[in-house]
């Protein structure tokens, strides 16, 4: 069972048993369902100008406030650091790059899939529990990786079209303006071609495919997500004993209900293992710039996070 022994987390005395990683997980995902049917009903009855906030209309506050960030997180600025070292080889495999093909359907099914996940992660005690600074640690490590398991939950698919980047030859013969002294969006390194990697959209795919072809219950998507949000590699936790032992256990959980469940199935369990290392391959850059930008634009996309996590 796990402890909050060595952090000073909220709750820290008088644990039940009933906030247990698998309590907290399974309750977290039924009381995401139940949130969602509820709000649904009550947007039925609202009216048009009452409803909740959506993705979108969060954009003016977040664009306001912007502005006054000095700069991306230092999370990021590595992911991004390393995509400039791959986008600098000269080889044309790495011009090949594509983009939504029906971004306002795609965008809008992953804008759904982002607050049925944040409203998931909101209700686990467990995350509840933890310093806020490792809260806010933890969703900027995990909020891509949860947004694709969502996505292969609710089995969103999408098509891409290729874009070619055009040679530096094809800018000057064609007229071209050259892309460095194009404006710079916020996640996007000066320089950098529209759309994202053939490559890095196949590793999403490839995912995708993987979680289907497994046909995971709705219980193994829930310690999936656990396993995912705590995540002890993040550098600077106050309680990453405690993080340490909720992923143990969500580890843990799966197995059993694996065992349990699937026991004619010896390696169902090494298959989902296998699924969550791909997840760790997507970069969350990759997973802004595919299904956020169309959307949010030149917005940091941890500043729409913040604001629709906190409320800020």
């Amino acid at each position: 069972m796990a402890t909050l022994e060595g952090c000073r987390c909220r709750g820290a005395s008088g644990r039940s048993n009933n906030t247990s990683i698998l309590y907290s997980i399974l309750k977290s995902d039924s009381l995401a369902a139940a949130e969602e049917q509820q709000q649904q009903q009550q947007q039925q009855q609202q009216p048009r100008q009452q409803q909740p906030r959506t993705l979108q209309q969060l954009l003016h506050k977040t664009t306001s406030t912007s502005s006054t960030i000095a700069g991306p997180p230092a999370s990021l600025q590595e992911l991004r650091q390393q995509q400039q070292q791959q986008q600098a080889c000269s080889c044309g495999s790495t011009r090949r790059r594509g983009i939504l093909r029906s971004p306002q359907v795609t965008c809008k099914a992953a804008s759904a899939v982002l607050v049925k996940t944040l409203r998931f992660v909101k209700n686990v005690p467990c995350f509840r529990e933890l310093p806020e600074d490792d809260q806010l640690m933890l969703i900027r490590s995990g909020w891509a990786p949860l947004l694709v398991l969502g996505l292969a939950q609710d089995r969103v698919d999408f098509e891409t079209t290729e874009t070619v980047e055009p040679s530096m030859l094809q800018r000057i013969l064609t007229g071209l303006p050259d892309r460095q002294s194009e404006p710079v969006l916020a996640g996007q390194s000066r320089g950098a071609a529209p759309g994202v990697s053939i490559a890095d959209i196949e590793a999403i795919k490839a995912f995708l495919k993987k979680c289907w072809s497994v046909d995971i219950s709705t219980k193994e998507y829930a310690y999936l997500k656990g396993a995912v949000l705590f995540n002890p590699d993040v550098e600077g936790l106050r309680c990453l004993h405690y993080i340490q032992s909720l992923r143990r256990e969500a580890h843990q959980a799966l197995n059993e209900h694996v065992r349990l469940i699937h026991s004619e199935d010896t390696t169902r369990f090494a298959k989902l293992l296998i699924a969550l290392s791909m997840l760790r391959t997507i970069s969350p850059l990759v997973v802004a710039q595919l299904f956020f930008r169309p959307v949010i634009g030149s917005v940091n996309i941890e500043d729409v996070l913040m604001e629709m996590f906190y409320g800020k």
